[in-house]
């Protein structure tokens, strides 16, 4: 698709501008640029979003402010479909003469695109951008493999939980304050209004499910010198995810309709008003505000085991770094802080809803639009990551833990036997090749 002036039509011109770009920079052997050129068309691979002329409006005004910094520099930007993100980043990193300069990328990538040799080791000029000395420390850690930086983070998303407040008026029922209690009330809701779930659950939902494991006290894994070692089977973890499975079934969310659940499934739902509470991301209100529950609900930091506290949430959010294979290292640098930098961050919270990732430009969007607190307050309680370990995108990837929720869920296997199982499979994983 194509922006003014900016932004190529076709991925077929995408693939030629970049062959002409890049087929005179040598490579070395690593896949490593042996040129730094100061002109030229720098070519960006974005995510399509669902909605996505919100974001190439915000893209095309940073990429505005770059070409005026630069004279003699252009940027072509492709919006790249999500789904297909492994497989045409893979090939980039394969192929650097067809490779971008930067690419747009979710946080838990980092680690594997890191062992793939793909991205640039952007340490230096990181430490001396003045604005990264306000990122957050959950944010920075997204982009740090080894204690090297990768990119720059370019939003997050956090998790809270929504409910209906015309249903909880209807039931007199408040705000769930711990996970007992909204295990009691998701059961209440489903009894009282068997036509809803209760707290809408999938067995395919890993974020959605986590919260309950670590506000339990357990871990998906633990480091171990330069690995990990899986502690999805450790007691505390186990004592999460029995809560968490506890709530498929009958009483609440019926295994048979559940049990495959993702995260879009379950916002969906709620959305639609068929549940009385969902685990939703600050990503999901534009959905659940065009949907039928639009002035009916409202939202609250997901509870943890004790009354009043705030479960860990994963801190989820995507990327942006530059490719080693770039011939043009210092535009490229130059061009990634005015698509990650405050501002352009500012204007996809407005556009998109997309959190900040700058402690300051996030407590401006709060004071901007109060929607944002229940997520905000989430993160200042604390949140988590997956292990920075290219093991965890192969667990990912090959679903370990759904399936780990969806055998216990169906019956087929007991909670131990089934986290045991995982645990096997992620030490696999984390193991070194060869």
């Amino acid at each position: 698709m194509k922006l003014p002036a900016r932004v190529t039509a076709t991925a077929a011109a995408l693939l030629l501008a970049g062959l002409t770009a890049t087929a005179c920079a040598p490579q070395t052997s690593d896949g490593k640029a042996t040129t730094d050129e100061k002109s030229g068309t720098l070519r960006v691979w974005l995510f399509q979003e669902v909605s996505n002329k919100p974001k190439e409006q915000a893209v095309e005004q940073a990429v505005a402010a770059f070409e005026r910094r630069n004279e003699g520099a252009k940027v072509e930007v492709e919006y790249i479909p999500v789904e297909t993100r492994a497989q045409r980043v893979k090939a980039a990193f394969n192929d650097p003469k067809s490779a971008p300069d930067l690419v747009e990328y979710g946080n838990t990538d980092t680690a594997g695109y890191v062992e793939d040799g793909g991205l640039a080791d952007i340490s230096a000029e990181f430490a001396a951008w003045d604005e990264a000395k306000d990122t957050d420390s959950t944010a920075r850690q997204s982009v740090t493999v080894g204690g090297k930086v990768y990119g720059a983070p370019f939003f997050v998303g956090i998790r809270a939980l929504y409910y209906r407040t015309d249903v909880f008026e209807e039931l007199g029922l408040t705000a769930p304050r711990s996970q007992a209690e909204l295990v009691e009330t998701a059961k209440k809701i489903r009894k009282a209004r068997p036509e809803l779930y209760g707290l809408v659950v999938g067995g395919a939902y890993t974020y959605g499910a986590m919260p309950f494991v670590w506000a339990a006290g357990g871990e998906l894994a633990t480091a171990r010198g330069d690995s990990y070692r899986a502690a999805i089977n450790s007691p505390d973890a186990l004592k999460g995810i029995t809560t968490y499975t506890s709530l498929f079934g009958d009483d609440n969310c019926p295994a048979a309709k559940c049990a495959q659940m993702g995260g879009n499934a379950t916002v969906t739902a709620f959305a639609s008003g068929k549940a009385g509470m969902a685990i939703g991301g600050d990503f999901s209100h534009a959905a659940v505000e065009a949907g039928t529950v639009k002035g009916k609900y409202a939202v609250v930091p997901l509870p943890g085991t004790t009354p009043g506290s705030i479960a860990p949430a994963f801190a989820g959010g995507n990327n942006i770094g530059v490719l080693k294979s770039s011939p043009r290292r210092t535009l490229a640098v130059d061009l990634l802080k005015s698509l990650t930098g405050k501002e352009t961050q500012g204007r996809l919270f407005d556009a998109m809803g997309f959190l900040p990732t700058y402690t300051d430009t996030r407590a401006e969007a709060a004071r901007r639009q109060p929607f944002v607190k229940p997520f905000t307050d989430t993160l200042a309680a604390g949140t988590k990551f997956v292990p920075a370990s290219p093991g965890w995108g192969r667990i990912d990837a090959s679903l370990v833990l759904p399936t780990m929720f969806q055998e216990i869920v169906s019956g087929r296997k007991d909670v131990r036997t089934a986290a045991d199982d995982a645990a096997k499979k992620m030490d696999a994983a984390f193991a070194p090749a060869g």
